[in-house]
Protein backbone atom coordinates (compact mmCIF):
# COMPACT_ATOMS: atom_id res chain seq x y z
CA UNK A 1 0.00 0.00 0.00
CA UNK A 2 1.67 3.66 -1.15
CA UNK A 3 0.30 6.64 0.90
CA UNK A 4 0.98 10.21 -0.96
CA UNK A 5 1.42 12.92 1.07
CA UNK A 6 0.09 16.07 -0.77
CA UNK A 7 2.04 18.98 -0.10
CA UNK A 8 1.31 22.14 1.56
CA UNK A 9 -0.18 24.12 -1.15
CA UNK A 10 1.59 27.62 -1.07
CA UNK A 11 -0.55 30.61 -2.98
CA UNK A 12 0.35 34.00 -3.80
CA UNK A 13 -1.02 35.96 -1.01
CA UNK A 14 -4.55 38.17 -1.61
CA UNK A 15 -5.31 41.62 0.79
CA UNK A 16 -7.78 39.26 3.07
CA UNK A 17 -4.26 37.45 4.26
CA UNK A 18 -2.76 40.48 5.49
CA UNK A 19 -3.64 40.27 9.14
CA UNK A 20 -2.65 36.92 9.14
CA UNK A 21 0.54 37.61 7.89
CA UNK A 22 1.33 40.39 10.79
CA UNK A 23 0.22 38.12 13.15
CA UNK A 24 2.44 35.27 11.90
CA UNK A 25 5.04 37.78 12.20
CA UNK A 26 3.97 38.98 15.77
CA UNK A 27 3.40 35.21 17.26
CA UNK A 28 7.39 34.46 16.11
CA UNK A 29 8.29 37.40 18.03
CA UNK A 30 6.59 37.08 21.07
CA UNK A 31 7.65 33.10 21.11
CA UNK A 32 11.37 34.21 20.18
CA UNK A 33 13.76 35.15 23.73
CA UNK A 34 16.26 37.45 22.09
CA UNK A 35 13.48 39.32 19.71
CA UNK A 36 12.71 42.81 21.75
CA UNK A 37 9.22 43.97 21.81
CA UNK A 38 7.18 43.74 18.64
CA UNK A 39 4.74 45.72 17.10
CA UNK A 40 1.27 45.27 17.79
CA UNK A 41 -0.43 43.51 15.01
CA UNK A 42 -2.65 46.11 13.33
CA UNK A 43 0.70 48.44 13.35
CA UNK A 44 2.06 45.22 11.03
CA UNK A 45 -0.78 44.85 8.97
CA UNK A 46 -0.36 48.26 7.88
CA UNK A 47 3.08 48.09 7.10
CA UNK A 48 2.45 44.57 4.84
CA UNK A 49 -1.09 46.56 3.42
CA UNK A 50 1.26 49.62 2.59
CA UNK A 51 3.82 47.20 1.06
CA UNK A 52 1.48 44.77 -0.85
CA UNK A 53 1.14 45.93 -4.11
CA UNK A 54 4.98 46.31 -4.28
CA UNK A 55 5.89 42.66 -3.15
CA UNK A 56 5.33 39.37 -4.33
CA UNK A 57 3.40 37.78 -1.07
CA UNK A 58 3.07 33.93 -0.42
CA UNK A 59 1.26 32.29 2.13
CA UNK A 60 0.67 28.47 3.50
CA UNK A 61 -1.44 27.25 5.72
CA UNK A 62 -5.49 27.37 6.56
CA UNK A 63 -5.45 29.50 8.74
CA UNK A 64 -2.29 30.90 7.36
CA UNK A 65 0.85 30.34 9.67
CA UNK A 66 3.30 30.93 7.33
CA UNK A 67 4.41 33.74 4.88
CA UNK A 68 7.08 35.30 2.46
CA UNK A 69 7.22 38.78 1.39
CA UNK A 70 9.78 39.52 -1.74
CA UNK A 71 10.39 42.75 -3.29
CA UNK A 72 10.89 41.94 -7.06
CA UNK A 73 12.75 45.19 -7.46
CA UNK A 74 15.24 44.49 -5.36
CA UNK A 75 15.36 40.99 -5.40
CA UNK A 76 15.13 40.66 -1.41
CA UNK A 77 13.29 38.10 0.62
CA UNK A 78 12.00 40.74 2.98
CA UNK A 79 10.34 38.60 5.10
CA UNK A 80 9.55 34.55 5.79
CA UNK A 81 8.24 33.56 8.73
CA UNK A 82 6.27 30.19 9.71
CA UNK A 83 4.72 28.67 12.38
CA UNK A 84 5.87 25.62 11.36
CA UNK A 85 9.35 24.75 11.11
CA UNK A 86 10.64 21.56 9.85
CA UNK A 87 8.17 20.71 7.48
CA UNK A 88 9.81 21.93 4.13
CA UNK A 89 7.43 24.94 3.91
CA UNK A 90 10.19 27.34 4.13
CA UNK A 91 12.18 25.92 1.48
CA UNK A 92 9.03 25.74 -0.81
CA UNK A 93 8.96 29.32 -0.25
CA UNK A 94 13.19 30.04 -1.23
CA UNK A 95 12.21 27.74 -4.21
CA UNK A 96 9.38 29.63 -5.11
CA UNK A 97 11.42 33.57 -4.41
CA UNK A 98 14.09 31.49 -6.76
CA UNK A 99 12.13 31.16 -9.93
CA UNK A 100 13.60 32.93 -12.68
CA UNK A 101 15.97 34.82 -10.20
CA UNK A 102 19.81 34.22 -10.64
CA UNK A 103 20.30 36.31 -7.14
CA UNK A 104 18.45 36.85 -4.17
CA UNK A 105 19.28 38.60 -0.87
CA UNK A 106 17.94 38.94 3.39
CA UNK A 107 18.78 39.96 5.74
CA UNK A 108 18.55 37.84 9.19
CA UNK A 109 18.90 38.38 12.93
CA UNK A 110 22.28 37.82 13.66
CA UNK A 111 21.29 35.75 17.07
CA UNK A 112 19.18 33.65 14.34
CA UNK A 113 20.86 30.97 14.20
CA UNK A 114 18.54 28.64 12.55
CA UNK A 115 17.39 30.92 10.32
CA UNK A 116 21.21 31.21 9.10
CA UNK A 117 21.72 27.18 8.97
CA UNK A 118 18.66 27.23 6.81
CA UNK A 119 19.81 29.67 4.30
CA UNK A 120 23.17 28.19 4.23
CA UNK A 121 21.65 24.81 3.07
CA UNK A 122 19.75 26.88 0.37
CA UNK A 123 23.00 28.21 -0.56
CA UNK A 124 23.16 31.95 0.74
CA UNK A 125 26.13 33.18 2.51
CA UNK A 126 26.61 35.72 4.95
CA UNK A 127 27.90 38.78 2.73
CA UNK A 128 28.12 41.48 5.19
CA UNK A 129 26.74 42.14 8.99
CA UNK A 130 24.42 45.18 8.58
CA UNK A 131 22.84 47.36 11.50
CA UNK A 132 19.07 47.18 12.34
CA UNK A 133 16.57 48.71 10.28
CA UNK A 134 13.95 50.45 12.16
CA UNK A 135 11.64 49.41 13.85
CA UNK A 136 14.04 46.56 14.26
CA UNK A 137 16.66 46.57 17.59
CA UNK A 138 18.59 43.40 16.68
CA UNK A 139 21.32 43.44 14.21
CA UNK A 140 21.55 41.52 10.94
CA UNK A 141 23.30 39.36 8.52
CA UNK A 142 23.14 39.97 5.00
CA UNK A 143 22.87 36.63 2.59
CA UNK A 144 23.02 36.62 -1.02
CA UNK A 145 22.44 33.78 -2.94
CA UNK A 146 23.69 33.21 -6.82
CA UNK A 147 22.72 30.68 -9.30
Amino acid sequence: MTIELNAEKIRRAVPDDVTACATVVHNWARQTDWMPEELPVEELSTMIGDAFNRREIWVAGDPVDCYMSVDPALNKIGALYCGRTGQGIGKRFVDKAKEGRNFLWLTTHRPNTAAQRFYRREGFEVTAEEPPVPPDTVPVFRMEWHA
